[in-house]
């Protein structure tokens, strides 16, 4: 039995990565040999792979994606969190087990990612998979959707009848929309794609925008809801849409900073009564949190399309195309 697995070259671009053969890896000592099966795709795989973001992937090369499921087949000495036969996600950044982020041992960038078949991690940064979820559902769990979930509760608590604003339809964004519906929150989605918007509302979407017709899309929500009516912004966009996201917040409302699809991003932007909350992802004990909130409110995760690993390169490019919904996924059997 061989492992297939994909590397890339950090700031090569998407049509450097590569597919071939490796050993499978023996688990040493508080270690476990995961059979991945399934992984997804996120917005900083592209970022780290053309360059985007420079100096945060290893080197010479890296195994890319950092959201994975797979099954436990063999542990090393002195692990007793996990045994063969568990269904396991790895948590993002290996080793940050609660706290403030102290690892920056990252998948997919830092610490080799999940695009392979077999791959050993610390047994501490695994997460079990409950058997409400799929595979390619818990592959949607260890970035995008552990940073949705913080984006609702790590600094501010999502409360029934708060009015949440997700702008796109992305893992980030979708994941926030389906977490905030269960928490009992009113959430509004922008996007270009009726189509889309369609999909969101079906989710439970009570507000959908298309920003291309029509682009006052800060005074449709103002006009719709009131003056200043948000609980919370899921910033996936950054600082092109400071101004309007933060006049839409309410008092003590959270524009939470997460990505930057569309410029740079909003951490270091100050303004004077502006509650900005770094969002950076989250640890094991947010991961496990949050599986159970999943489980416990039957909530699947949208995995839209999804490619062979021989066809990762296809995916990457689907991922910037933009015509997808969720999550792009990948097929690791």
């Amino acid at each position: 039995m061989t492992n297939r697995v994909a590397r890339a070259i950090g700031e090569a671009g998407i049509d450097a990565i590569r597919i071939g053969e490796e050993a499978i890896p023996e688990p040493g000592p508080g270690e476990a040999l995961v059979r991945l099966k399934a992984a997804t795709l996120n917005f900083r795989d592209h970022l780290f792979a053309d360059g985007v973001l420079k100096g945060m992937t290893r080197q010479p090369d890296y195994v890319p994606l950092s959201c994975g499921a797979g099954e436990v087949v063999a542990i090393g000495n002195d692990v007793t969190r996990v045994k063969p036969g568990d269904r396991v996600t790895p948590i993002f950044a290996l080793g940050w087990i609660s706290g403030p982020q102290n690892s920056m041992q990252m998948l997919g960038g830092t610490a080799d990612g999940v695009a392979r078949q077999f791959a050993v991690f610390p047994a501490e940064s695994l997460c079990h998979l409950p058997d409400e979820l799929g595979d390619l559902e818990g592959a949607t769990l260890t970035c995008a959707g552990l940073t949705a979930w913080s984006a609702l509760t790590q600094y501010r608590a999502t409360a029934e009848g708060d009015w949440v604003l997700a702008h796109g339809t992305g893992g980030v964004s979708i994941a926030a929309l389906q977490l905030a519906k269960a928490m009992g929150a009113r959430v509004a989605i922008t996007s270009s794609s009726d189509a889309k918007l369609a999909r969101a509302a079906a989710l439970g979407a009570d507000l959908t925008i298309n920003y291309r017709s029509t682009p006052d899309w800060a005074g449709a929500i103002r006009k719709a809801l009131g003056e200043r009516p948000l609980a919370n912004v899921i910033d996936t966009v950054g600082v092109a849409q400071f101004d309007d996201n933060t006049a839409l917040l309410g008092e003590g409302g959270q524009l939470s900073a997460i990505g930057m699809l569309g410029s740079d991003f909003s951490w270091n932007r100050q303004q004077d009564g502006v509650n900005l909350a770094p969002i950076s992802v989250g640890n094991r004990d947010q991961h496990e949190a949050m599986t159970a909130f999943i489980a416990h409110h039957r909530i699947r995760p949208v995995v839209d399309v999804v490619y062979d690993l021989d066809r990762l390169q296809d995916a990457y490019r689907h991922l910037l195309s933009g015509k997808f919904f969720g999550k792009v996924g990948v097929n690791l059997l």
